[in-house]
């Protein structure tokens, strides 16, 4: 399976395919012939809880170079830095500022999995170095960001992909192939949701020094947009043939952080006088050109179990993460429309056999690694695969942008009392021919 058939969508390159030397400082030097990367050398930023597992398991598991580490935290890099030796690596390079990894002439490649609020400044500073950049997750704090990381990249032509691994997950990517397949009919709705109980992660946050703290204090807004609408987006051909147009958000008050910190961090003087700007619940409705409807749903600081909420709705069946099932437009199904938790839950493994994405299949066959359930594994590994071929990223810079948006914009129509406010055309008006 071709990287270019990932998602089943079409890429054009930048520029009709050709790349303005005149923008690209250094980039000779980061590219063979067609684009092709001949030796990547990372530079790996970030080294927080997960900036530290995906370049031990992913990227160091995957027998990739890292010539220099970053944090702002010297603990963090030299703990960094132990993990590449540890890996039978040369000591990287140890640094406490950004602008020396990417100033690092034995680095190319450009890894950001620092706190949100970094992430674009960071990524424009490797994209203009001509720095191939892979970039955690988040959304954006403000829209000209999203649009800085486009014009970053039609400038440039460096290599860009956004980190969201939940695009590579099985089950996803089994929906979408049999969406792509035509077994859903007519999409007409999805839904999904970042639902994850992180009370103790954002409390605990000045002791592990988190930023999520400091965001959940001072914003109110879908602070995680990309888990539950990167899949959505694959599978409503978001950006290619498709467009989100409008987007309305709502949240409720702010409650559940409160009482547990009153009940967990009595004496903690910082946090208990404080008022959380975060409401608990966010909910994001987004119309599509097409004429689909997306809700998403933040909830993140009351009790309850993980779940992405993943659903898809279409004219003949429909997929349910939260009960892992399929319903098809058939009499089989219809036969348990009352009873479907008593005999149908779980019904969507049965389904694996002829429906797994092809490159699930063969990620089986070759055997399944790393975390969460091997999508970070699949998602670095296929980023390296396109470095090293010179193909378009699945997951590029106007995916970023369009869904990084949804964070600024929903904290607009949620200060404005839920008004419906218009989502940019990162594509500049290219995404119906993409």
């Amino acid at each position: 399976m071709s990287v270019l058939c990932l998602f089943c969508v079409h890429h054009v390159a930048v520029n009709g395919g050709a790349v303005n030397s005149n923008h690209l400082p250094g980039i000779l030097t980061l590219m063979m012939e067609a684009g092709k990367m001949k030796d990547i050398k990372i530079g790996f930023i970030g080294l927080g809880g997960r900036g530290l597992g995906l370049m031990t398991h992913e990227v160091l598991g995957q027998g990739e170079k890292v010539t220099a580490v970053c944090d702002e935290y010297e603990d963090r890099a030299q703990k960094g830095a132990d993990a590449v030796e540890k890996a039978g690596q040369e000591r990287p390079a140890v640094y406490l500022d950004y602008h020396k990894v990417i100033e690092d002439e034995n680095v190319n490649t450009i890894i950001i999995a620092t706190a949100w609020e970094s992430h674009v400044e960071i990524a424009l500073a490797a994209m203009y170095a001509g720095k191939a950049v892979a970039v955690e997750v988040g959304g954006a704090y403000e829209l000209k960001h999203c649009f800085d990381l486009v014009e970053a990249y039609e400038k440039t032509g460096t290599p860009f992909m956004f980190l969201e691994n939940c695009c590579f997950g099985r089950r996803e990517m089994m929906v979408l192939n049999m969406v792509k397949k035509g077994l859903f009919g007519e999409v007409v709705h999805c839904a999904g949701g970042y639902q994850h109980d992180l009370r103790d992660e954002i409390s605990y946050g000045r002791e592990n020094r988190h930023y999520r703290l400091r965001n959940y204090l001072s914003r109110n807004c879908e602070n995680y947009p990309t888990h539950d609408l990167g899949p959505i987006a694959k599978v409503l051909d978001i950006n290619h043939g498709n467009r989100m147009l409008t987007l309305s958000s709502t949240a409720s008050k702010a409650a559940g952080l409160r009482d547990f910190i009153r009940e967990n961090k009595p004496d903690d003087d910082f946090l208990k006088g404080k008022t959380f700007a975060q409401g608990d619940v966010v909910t994001t409705v987004i119309k599509c050109a097409r004429g689909e409807t997306i809700v998403l749903t933040l909830d993140t600081t009351l009790p309850r179990y993980y779940s992405r909420n993943f659903t898809v709705r279409g004219t003949k069946a429909m997929y349910e993460e939260a009960t892992d099932s399929v319903f098809l437009d058939r009499k089989e199904d219809k036969d348990h429309d009352f009873d479907w938790l008593k005999h149908c839950v779980g019904n969507a493994k049965g389904y694996e056999e002829e429906w797994d994405h092809p490159v699930w299949k063969k990620y089986i066959e070759d055997g399944v690694k790393g975390g969460h359930d091997g999508m970070d594994w699949l998602e670095f590994e296929i980023f390296f695969q396109c470095l090293r071929e010179g193909t378009p990223m699945p997951v590029d810079v106007y995916d970023a942008a369009s869904w990084m948006a949804v964070t600024a914009l929903s904290e607009m129509s949620i200060a404005r009392g839920g008004a419906v406010v218009d989502v940019p055309d990162f594509t500049g008006g290219k995404w119906h021919m993409r």
